[in-house]
């Protein structure tokens, strides 16, 4: 019978981390990776059973990858902190550990916003897969490198990506500073074409190409937020460039 290791990367996330870990509790182990939090994160983790580990964060890749060398599934689940596995998904995932085609899973998750999923803004993003030479590669937007095919499961992973207005404005604001942060270091430079072409072709991809409009004012709303957030990383790219940051 195949094994099931979780990994959950963690910080100050003490209202979210219970419920979380509730959601897979059917895993052989579960992981998480701390970056040293405050607010009782840690605590409350060892309490439900968990298996954690500290690390200073310095990127997602490096975090995740530290996990990786202390699972003992066969298989892993990466989870956030805000997500839930529901009984359709752990079934499904139970299924496909022990009879699957492929060497990994994309899962499906539809943003929760204003009180509503947002099954018209729905990410695939590989999180199930074999425990098989597996890393992270990438500072920022973090890339899983698996050895054989991908599959989609069919079920959905409730994400509870807000909680609010200030949090997703505030959640924009410090990952745009983490973004421009690492393209600077990268030598990556801001143009006038990144200022005005990009935050307009991330507004149309979201609420024309993905169907936001779909979603009524919400969509509306996330897709006009997540422009502003593609406008903000490269205003901060500039002024990180003239040293005004």
């Amino acid at each position: 019978m195949s094994t099931l290791s979780v990994i959950i990367p963690t910080y100050n996330e003490v209202s979210y981390i219970e419920d979380a870990v509730k959601s897979v509790a059917f895993a052989d182990e579960i992981i998480v990776i701390d970056s040293f939090s405050t607010d009782g994160t840690k605590e409350k983790a060892i309490a439900l059973g968990c298996k954690v580990l500290e690390r200073k964060f310095d990127n997602f890749s490096s975090q995740k990858n530290h996990a990786i060398a202390s699972a003992t599934g066969d298989w892993v689940l990466f989870l956030d902190a805000d997500e839930r596995v529901t009984q359709k998904l752990k079934y499904e995932i139970l299924s496909v550990i022990e009879n699957g085609k492929h060497s990994g899973y994309k899962i499906c998750f539809p943003h929760f916003y204003m009180n509503r999923f947002l099954y018209h803004k729905v990410d695939k993003v590989t999180r199930l897969v074999k425990n098989n030479n597996i890393h992270f590669t990438g500072d920022v937007h973090e890339k899983l490198h698996v050895e054989g095919s991908i599959g989609i499961l069919k079920n959905f992973m409730i994400h509870y990506t807000y909680k609010g207005l200030f949090h997703l404005l505030q959640k924009k604001d410090s990952y745009a500073w983490f973004q421009a942060n690492t393209s600077v270091k990268k030598g990556k430079k801001a143009t006038y074409f990144h200022l005005f072409f990009k935050p307009f072709y991330r507004f149309f991809s979201s609420y024309i190409l993905k169907r936001g409009f779909m979603d009524g004012v919400p969509g509306l709303a996330l897709a006009s937020i997540n422009a502003y957030g593609v406008f903000s990383r490269y205003v901060k790219i500039l002024l990180i460039e003239k040293g005004l940051k």
